[in-house]
C-alpha cells in the first residue's frame, strides 16, 4: 500500500508540474483584464489530493510541484510567490474541506483556495519588494479568484465524480 501511495503522489506531482507548464504557455492576459491572473490548474491537483490523500501527502505534492516548476521555468521570486501562495491555499482548503457539506461545497473550498493563493502571493510580494503598495492590487486578484476558483473546483468535482466509477481509491 505504501508503494501505491508513493507512486500516486509522484504521478500527481508530475501532473501538477505539467499543468503549471501548460498554464504558462497560455497566459490569460488576452481574456482576463488582470495581469498575472492564472487559472490555477495545478491547484486542481492539490484539491484532488486533499480529497483523496492525507494533508501531509498533499503538502508534499504541492511543495515538490513548486520546487520542480521553479527549477524548470522560474526564478527566485517565482519560487517565493508560488510557495507562499500554494502553502496558504493548501492550508485554507484543508481547513475548509474538513467541513465540506456543512459549511461550503467543493466549489467554495476551491474559491477560498484561489483567494488564499492570491493573498499568499501578495504577502510574498510585500516581503520581496519591502513595500505595502502591492496590497492595492489584492482586490483585483480576489475578484478574479471567484470565477477562476469556480473553474478549478468544477473541474476537480467532475474528475472526482468520474473517479467514483472506477476503483481508484487508495
Amino acid at each position: 500500500m505504501k508503494a501505491k501511495k508513493l507512486a500516486l503522489c509522484g504521478l500527481l506531482t508530475a501532473l501538477a508540474v505539467v499543468l503549471s507548464l501548460i498554464e504558462r504557455l497560455f497566459p490569460l492576459d488576452a481574456v482576463v483584464p488582470v495581469p498575472g491572473a492564472k487559472l490555477g490548474l495545478a491547484n486542481m491537483v492539490t484539491l484532488f489530493a486533499l480529497t483523496r490523500l492525507s494533508v501531509r501527502e498533499a503538502l508534499a505534492i504541492a511543495a515538490c510541484r513548486v520546487a520542480v516548476s521553479s527549477l524548470l521555468m522560474g526564478s527566485v521570486t517565482a519560487f517565493l510567490f508560488s510557495l507562499f501562495g500554494s502553502m496558504l491555499s493548501l492550508f485554507v482548503m484543508w481547513a475548509l474541506i474538513r467541513t465540506e457539506g456543512k459549511f461550503c461545497s467543493l466549489l467554495g473550498v476551491s474559491v477560498a483556495g484561489a483567494a488564499a493563493h492570491n493573498i499568499g502571493q501578495v504577502i510574498a510580494a510585500v516581503i520581496w519588494m519591502q513595500t505595502t503598495a502591492v496590497v492595492a492590487y489584492l482586490p483585483l486578484l480576489l475578484v478574479m479568484s471567484v470565477p477562476l476558483g469556480l473553474v478549478t473546483g468544477l473541474t476537480c468535482q467532475i474528475v472526482l465524480s468520474h473517479m467514483k466509477k472506477i476503483d481508484f481509491y487508495v
